[in-house]
């Protein structure tokens, strides 16, 4: 999503808990594209620092949360501090930078977050990931609210073919793609199309998006 919006000539910063491979990220989308991309380090799990995180950013047109930990945590075993960590990182992180922005959210600007469809379909070891990605839907509504004239909406993809992530792991994917009403699951460059309807559609506000190709 970076990639397409330095393509189109805006003006992109990216984020990530390490600055420097931000930066190094950055610059590579910079080379890739021709277009504008900085990195800045900022930590969703460490909410207290994003204000100064993002001190330096100036007008926000397009703002996109997206912030993952790889959990396994079931109530037979509870880790309590690795829950707090990700329900900090993905509700309160995600509030922060919103707050942290919204004197500098243009009049028609946009906010997408991202969630999961661990929030419809838990497994064992997802409570806290599945609380946290149905909490997307009750920051949605009020951040749409507080923030009109601003859109907010987020996304919940399923499982993505070509992500990093299940490169090693294909196996796990047929019994997935076995369910879906398509016989097909999403890829990258569709989640990025319906992020960009979420951004760009100015009818598009309040919305929970589900892109995962429909389940039985």
């Amino acid at each position: 999503m970076a990639a397409e919006y330095a393509r189109r000539g805006n003006e992109v910063i990216i984020t990530g808990r390490s600055a420097e491979r931000a930066e190094a990220e950055a610059a590579r989308f910079a080379a890739e594209t021709g277009g504008r991309v900085s990195g800045l380090g900022l930590d969703l799990s460490q909410p207290h620092s994003v204000a100064d995180a993002l001190g330096k950013v100036e007008r926000v047109d397009r703002l996109a949360v997206a912030g993952m930990i790889r959990d396994s945590n079931t109530v037979a075993s509870f880790a309590v501090q690795a829950a707090v960590t990700l329900a900090t990182t993905k509700i309160v992180g995600y509030a922060a930078v919103v707050a942290a922005l919204h004197d500098r959210l243009a009049s028609d600007a946009a906010v997408l977050l991202f969630g999961g469809m661990a929030k419809d379909r838990p497994y064992p070891g997802s409570t806290v990931l599945s609380t946290v990605n149905a909490g997307m839907v009750g920051l949605v509504r009020t951040l749409s609210v507080e923030l009109a004239p601003v859109r907010v909406n987020s996304v919940h993809p399923g499982a993505v073919v070509d992500t990093p992530a299940w490169v090693d792991k294909r196996a796990l994917l047929e019994p997935l793609r076995k369910i879906s009403l398509t016989g097909e699951l999403p890829t990258m460059r569709q989640i990025v199309e319906g992020c960009l309807f979420l951004l760009e559609n100015p009818a598009a506000n309040g919305v929970n998006l589900t892109l995962d190709a429909g389940r039985a």
